[in-house]
C-alpha cells in the first residue's frame, strides 16, 4: 500500500503557495527547470545509453529496482489499463508498468533520446502491449484523458520545466488517474545533505570513468544544484492542476516517490 508522508493541499490564487519562494539551502531559489539545453542533454543520454542501465544499478546499490516497484504499486493500475512512462529511457519502468497492465493492457514509453530507446527496445524484447515512441515531455505525442496513468522516473530533473513536465503528464491522464513522479532527492537533514551531495559529486564521476562516461556522469550531481525539495516538487504539481498530491521519501531521502490524481472537468 502507498502510504503517504505528507498532503500538500491547494491554496486560493493569493494564498502562500503562489506566493512561495522555493528555496533549497540559504536564500538560492530552487529551479523552475533544467538550465542545460536541450540538445545537449539529449546527446548526453544518446552516449550513455548503453551503460546506463549498469551504472543506475551499481550507483543506487540495486535499490533501484525496488524504486521503480513503488512507483508501479502508486499509478494503481488495474489489468487491461493504459499507462504512459514520459522519459522512459532504457524501459525498465516501462516494462514493469506492461506487466502490471498485462497483455490486455497497453503502455507507451515515450523518451527524447534515439538511443536510449534502442536500448530500450532491444532490452526489452516483444512485451505485449508495450510500445516506444521517440517524442518530448513538453509536447507529448499523445491524446488527451487517453491513459490510466503517467509516470516520470529519474527524467523529470532533466526538464527545462518541471511543471509544464507535470501539465502534460497530467493532460493525458484521464479524470481521476494518476500522475506518478520517481525521482533522485536530497536528504532533509542538512547535515546529511551535504554528506550526501559531496559523496554524489565524487562517486557519480568515478563510478561513470569505469565506462569511459566520466564527462557524462559529471553532470548528474549538477542536476541536483538547487533542485526543488520534495516538499516543492508537490507544490509544483499542484500548480499543474493535479489534486490530493502525496509523496514519501526513500532510502533516507536520497531519492522522492510523489503520486497526485488528476482532477474532474470543471463544472460551473
Amino acid at each position: 500500500m502507498f502510504r503517504p508522508r505528507l498532503t500538500v493541499r491547494s491554496r486560493d490564487a493569493g494564498g502562500d503557495e503562489r506566493r512561495l519562494r522555493l528555496v533549497n539551502e540559504g536564500d538560492r531559489p530552487a529551479r523552475a527547470g533544467n538550465t542545460v539545453p536541450e540538445a545537449r542533454v539529449t546527446g548526453m543520454f544518446d552516449s550513455i545509453a548503453p551503460v546506463y542501465d549498469r551504472i543506475n544499478t551499481l550507483m543506487t546499490g540495486g535499490l533501484d529496482g525496488r524504486w521503480r516497484r513503488a512507483a508501479v504499486k502508486a499509478a494503481g493500475l488495474a489489468r487491461g489499463g493504459r499507462a504512459l512512462d514520459v522519459a522512459c529511457g532504457t524501459g525498465k519502468l516501462t516494462a514493469a508498468l506492461g506487466r502490471a497492465v498485462g497483455p490486455a493492457g497497453s503502455v507507451i514509453g515515450v523518451d527524447l533520446s534515439p538511443m536510449m530507446l534502442s536500448e530500450a527496445r532491444r532490452a526489452v524484447g516483444d512485451v505485449p502491449g508495450v510500445e516506444f515512441v521517440l517524442g518530448n515531455a513538453l509536447a507529448l505525442p499523445v491524446e488527451d484523458g487517453s491513459f490510466d496513468a503517467a509516470t516520470i522516473a529519474f527524467g523529470l530533473r532533466n526538464l527545462a520545466s518541471f511543471e509544464d513536465g507535470f501539465r502534460e503528464m497530467a493532460r493525458a491522464v484521464r479524470s481521476g488517474g494518476r500522475v506518478v513522479c520517481l525521482e533522485l532527492s536530497v536528504p532533509r537533514s542538512r547535515l546529511l545533505g551535504r554528506l550526501y551531495a559531496g559523496v554524489f559529486g565524487v562517486t557519480a564521476p568515478a563510478v561513470g570513468a569505469i565506462f569511459r562516461r566520466r564527462a557524462e556522469y559529471s553532470y548528474l550531481p549538477h542536476s541536483l544544484d538547487d533542485f526543488p525539495t520534495a516538499e516543492n516538487i508537490a507544490a509544483t504539481m499542484q500548480r499543474a492542476g493535479l489534486r490530493d498530491v502525496k509523496f514519501r521519501r526513500l532510502a533516507f531521502g536520497a531519492a522522492a516517490l510523489h503520486v497526485g490524481t488528476v482532477a474532474g472537468p470543471t463544472r460551473p
